[in-house]
């Protein structure tokens, strides 16, 4: 009988991580979008701050994404971030593909409000 902690690892010996997925909860008919745990740590970048507009009242591990905000990165390819180190100055960094994956998947789809399952 195989043991099945060796389940958890590819045939190169790096862990499995369990797939992380972005399910739109204001339209439950979209496919969820697969996403990687990095690109779970970089949703803050794009997110509409809680107390805005428009954004309801949000449960654990769920998001809301204004369709302008989503808009204005995608036009400028680019996010803006403050370093821990330099808050008074912002730094500007272009999109990776996962990024811009997922700025397409909530346009394309008129997604506003997500949960992250997985």
């Amino acid at each position: 009988m195989a043991d099945s902690s060796l389940n958890s690892f590819r045939s190169d010996g790096a862990a499995l991580m369990s797939s992380l997925r972005l399910v739109a909860l204001d339209r439950p008919e979209i496919a969820p979008l697969t996403i990687s745990t990095r690109l779970r740590s970089q949703l803050v970048y794009f997110v509409t701050p809680t107390g805005s507009p428009d954004v309801p009242a949000l449960g654990e591990d769920e998001f809301w994404f204004a369709p302008d905000d989503v808009a204005k990165n995608l036009d400028d390819g680019v996010v803006f971030l403050v370093s821990p180190l330099d808050t008074t100055n912002m730094t500007e960094v272009e999109l990776s593909e996962e990024q811009e994956s997922l700025l397409s998947w909530l346009q394309k789809n008129n997604v506003r409000h997500v949960r992250v399952d997985g």
